[in-house]
């Protein structure tokens, strides 16, 4: 039987290029808050909850989003914004140890339920999945390190990339699913010796292969699908 998805989804950004009072995931799109477009895309997926973490502007952020009746959404708060695993991190308490973490962006709404099925179904229940793309210029997004037999064994944020790293071109969508067990005991070893001074949710992949735990990839070739919002013009 398949494991129970909970959704987590990072929010709590300030979006300062979108140069707005209105927090970044509030901003529409086809009549819809980025944000919601995500969670209507976890409701499509079954997924049995939601919890969505906010920072900036979080009480109008938590006002403004919804849920179908079926599937309970919750809401924590990163105060202060210590990166994206410190962000995962408010979210442990609140997610259950039988299920699987997916995590999501608040502002990348045009993901297909399709594609987050398959990468659930590449997990199995038992292993982390990461979605990931190639692109031409990859500047600004953490690589995918893999192994002499094509495994992946890492993600390396840009700013902490060598520069061989830097010319890989398979990048990480942000998207990743985790059995929460096992996502929960990496958490709990995240540092933030790096160029960033953050705690990033990516180094659970390499506590994830010193386990000695398989890590799998689901590679997309869509790049609309991962897109970001960044400013009023995307």
């Amino acid at each position: 039987m398949s494991k129970p998805v909970d959704v987590v989804v990072m929010a709590a950004g300030k979006g300062t290029r979108m140069k707005s009072q209105r927090p970044k995931v509030l901003h529409r799109i086809g009549g819809r808050a980025l944000a919601q477009h995500v969670i209507d895309c976890a409701a499509r997926l079954s997924a049995r909850s939601v919890v969505v973490i906010t920072g900036h502007g979080a009480a109008q952020v938590e006002a403004a989003l919804r849920a179908p009746a079926a599937m309970s959404l919750r809401f924590v708060r990163q105060e202060p914004q210590l990166g994206t695993g410190h962000a995962v991190q408010q979210a442990v308490p609140l997610l259950a140890d039988d299920g699987l973490t997916l995590v999501l962006s608040g502002d990348v709404p045009l993901t297909r339920p399709e594609t987050l099925q398959a990468l659930v179904d590449l997990g199995a229940g038992e292993h982390p999945a990461l979605l990931t793309l190639d692109l031409p210029d990859p500047t600004g997004y953490g690589r995918v390190v893999r192994g002499a037999d094509g495994s992946v064994q890492a993600i390396v944020e840009h700013k902490d990339a060598t520069d061989a790293q830097r010319a890989i071109t398979e990048i990480y969508s942000g998207i990743m699913v985790v059995p929460t067990r096992l996502l929960r005991g990496w958490l709990a070893r995240l540092d933030n010796r790096n160029a960033q001074s953050e705690y990033y949710l990516t180094d659970v992949v390499k506590f994830a292969v010193a386990d000695g735990c398989t890590v799998k990839a689901h590679r997309i070739d869509d790049a609309v699908q991962v897109a970001g919002v960044n400013s009023p013009q995307q």
